[in-house]
């Protein structure tokens, strides 16, 4: 399963790791995903989606059935 979230669409970026003696060399910089379940109270079910935290502050705020009509992610597949 690749490393994205299913509402803001965040995935890995890629850095430098700089030594002490300034030797670079590539590394990732991962998002910070959670696997969570929320109460869809619209399909009156749990769903478990692959979120991340910014994302969970915003579903927190205006609700998941708000944010993801927003963001245009169909929950039923989830």
């Amino acid at each position: 399963m690749a490393r994205v979230c299913t509402f803001t669409g965040k995935r890995p970026n890629v850095a430098n790791k700089v030594s002490h003696s300034n030797i670079k060399t590539k590394r990732r910089q991962l998002p910070n995903l959670q696997k969570r379940r929320f109460w869809w109270a619209e399909g009156n079910r749990w769903v478990t989606i692959r979120v991340s935290t910014r994302a969970m502050r915003s579903i927190d705020k205006v609700g998941l059935q708000a944010y993801a009509e927003e963001k245009g992610v169909d929950l039923a597949k989830f």
